[in-house]
């Protein structure tokens, strides 16, 4: 027997599977036994499996360094499930529309009266000093009143279980093609467990996101363009993937041309073929020279004059990134009580703003106890872990927040939760998020999960595949035909 359940302890953190008792938790019962009931051999092969699935369906990641430049590496994947019952997911998910929707009408009010801000429930100056603010988008409608077609809340849960959104990405959130291959994985690694279980299903998401992009335009058969800068950037693989599962093309700046009607084309081999959505994943400085970044060959030049003509959906929409500040996020809730007269259903993590001087008093005296963050980075890059950093990398932290209080802010380290991972022959805690996907267009779907990124390095919180993560497979269980014992 290569996993002992009896043995595996978390280190006084919520864990996803197993209770502190050693039992499994509800619904895990067969999950367990299936494990525990492989010998090192058996273990050994199916992690084997995987790796070799991972390989030939070219699943890759590109990481970036100052040595090697960018190399492309096989996608870090563990082959015990991440469960989650429905009951509780139910929830999440109502949460998230919840908060997305907020978030939308949030985007619309700042390009339109900025009647929050008016009303004093944001402060203007969080808006007029945010670097993704863009003044071009003053005016603009897209329809429905969606900016972020696309969002990707980030999910933990702390020791005591419950869940908190981390932060929200609504720019060009990346990871949906990896959980989407992820299930395909499991599926050829473990299938006899998907006998057992009533798992919600995640292949339909690139309908969903065909289905979303074809509700920003009125023709009946709109042809779909995915906007890359290239085989180079690191989720490269997604935008591919995502191409061909839509049925959409799969384009570069210089594959699309805005012509004198102010329609975007794309060259084919069959000439001109006109473009009615676009599903970008090009930051907005580079994607139109001709209004942004001059010097930018990721474009197309007269992109945005063909937006604002109402002429190509854009998806995710140019500016909604003054969104996806995490200074910013620490108003959500408020937003969602100024928009929709609501409260929420899933609460921040509790967060001190750096800008306000009384709590950055508070962060520059409790360095030790907290984490910063720089507000428009991800992943995982320029914060400070401060129970795990130095004392120089405290004090250098503390001159950067001084310098530039608006660009922090800080938060409790939480306990992060822990989920078993297959670490050689024997099955280890590591911790782990959550990033669901959530659309919105016409209608708002929600993916049933999302992806789970695993801090592959123990003791690490750090979950981003660029710092060295990987992922789960998330089950979104409805029922199941055993009981709950290990």
């Amino acid at each position: 027997m290569a996993i002992d359940w009896k043995d595996y302890k978390s280190p006084d953190c919520y864990d996803e599977l197993i209770l502190p008792s050693g039992r499994a938790r509800a619904g895990a019962g067969t999950l367990c036994r299936t494990f525990a009931g492989m010998n090192r051999d058996e273990l050994k092969e199916r992690k084997a499996a995987a790796e070799l699935a991972i390989r030939t369906m070219g699943i890759t990641f590109t990481v970036y360094n100052d040595v090697e430049g960018s190399i492309d590496r096989e996608w870090p994947f563990d082959i015990i499930p991440r469960i989650i019952q429905a009951s509780e997911w139910d929830e999440i998910e109502a949460g998230l529309k919840q908060r997305v929707k907020a978030l939308n009408q949030f985007i619309d009010d700042v390009y339109h009266d900025q009647q929050i801000m008016n009303d004093g429930v944001v402060d203007p100056a969080v808006i007029a000093n945010s670097k993704d603010y863009r003044p071009e988008c003053r005016g603009i409608s897209p329809p429905h009143g969606v900016w972020s077609h696309v969002c990707g809340s980030d999910l933990v849960r702390d020791e005591n279980g419950d869940v908190y959104v981390l932060e929200d990405n609504l720019r060009v959130p990346s990871g949906v093609a990896y959980m989407l291959e992820n299930r395909h994985v499991m599926k050829r690694v473990l299938p006899e467990l998907f006998a057992e279980y009533l798992i919600r299903p995640v292949d339909d998401y690139p309908t969903q996101l065909y289905e979303t992009l074809c509700s920003l335009t009125p023709e009946a058969q709109p042809n779909i363009a995915v906007l890359t800068p290239g085989i180079y950037n690191s989720a490269y693989f997604e935008h591919a993937y995502l191409a061909q599962e839509m049925g959409a093309l799969l384009v570069e700046g210089s594959d699309l041309t805005v012509g004198r009607d102010r329609k975007v084309y794309a060259r084919t081999i069959s000439g001109l073929t006109r473009i009615h959505a676009i599903y970008r994943r090009i930051d907005d400085l580079f994607i139109d020279p001709k209004v942004f970044r001059a010097d930018s060959m990721l474009g197309v030049p007269g992109l945005m004059s063909a937006w604002q003509a109402g002429n190509v959906a854009l998806a995710n929409a140019p500016g909604c990134g003054v969104a996806d500040d995490k200074l910013v996020y620490t108003y959500v809730p408020d937003m969602i009580r100024y928009y929709l007269n609501e409260e929420p259903i899933l609460a921040n993590v509790p967060s001190y703003r750096c800008n306000i001087k009384e709590e950055r008093d508070y962060v520059l005296g409790n360095l030790d106890k907290l984490v910063v963050k720089p507000v428009s980075e991800s992943g995982g890059y320029g914060m400070l872990i401060g129970p795990k950093a130095k004392a120089r990398e405290r004090q250098e932290f503390a001159e950067k927040i001084r310098r530039n209080p608006r660009n922090f802010i800080a938060q409790p380290m939480l306990s992060l939760s822990t989920a078993p991972a297959v670490i050689g022959a024997r099955a280890e805690p590591r911790h782990l998020d959550l990033r669901p996907f959530i659309l919105s267009g016409a209608d708002t779907a929600v993916t049933a999960g999302g992806l789970t990124r695993v801090a592959m390095v123990k003791g690490s919180i750090v979950v981003n595949s660029s710092q060295g993560g990987g992922s789960k497979d998330t089950w979104i269980v409805g029922g199941t035909t055993e009981g709950d014992e290990a």
